[in-house]
């Protein structure tokens, strides 16, 4: 943290906020990407609105990296993109069925899939980025 005045207790406490969030994000990404595979193959569309809370509880994550990263001190343009992500992610995710529909919705499908792994890669930029700025982080490996 770039201010001095955090006491050793603040700054474990922001250690497990961190890591706590950088894992949800995480296990939310994999089990999206799961859950969209089988809605996609046909065979789980019964679960989309697991996967739409999924999605939100994604871009929550990402939002909130994007807090810890600034408090960090993580440049701004870094912060400003995952926080845009985050708004992209889930306006193409409840938009897209009525989005060229037909032979070629499969287009939007496949852009859906790479905005969402572009989330979770932005959550792990700022999680790196956090960690080079000397943030205290938990190691999340």
């Amino acid at each position: 943290m770039p201010s001095g005045d955090n006491g050793p207790g603040e700054v474990m406490s922001m250690k497990k906020a961190i890591t706590v969030v950088h894992m949800t994000l995480r296990v939310s990404g994999l089990l999206l990407i799961l859950l969209g595979i089988a809605i996609w193959t046909g065979r789980a569309g019964q679960l989309l609105p697991v996967h739409e809370l999924l999605g939100f509880v994604l871009v929550l994550s990402l939002w909130t990296l994007s807090f810890f990263a600034a408090r960090a001190g993580v440049a701004a343009r870094w912060v400003v993109l995952a926080v845009a992500w985050g708004l992209v992610a889930p306006i193409l995710g409840l938009t897209q069925q009525g989005l060229l529909t037909g032979d070629w919705h499969w287009t939007i499908q496949v852009l859906h899939l790479l905005i969402g792994l572009g989330a979770i890669a932005q959550g792990e930029i700022l999680a790196r980025r956090m960690e080079l700025a000397g943030s205290p982080r938990a190691s999340a490996s």
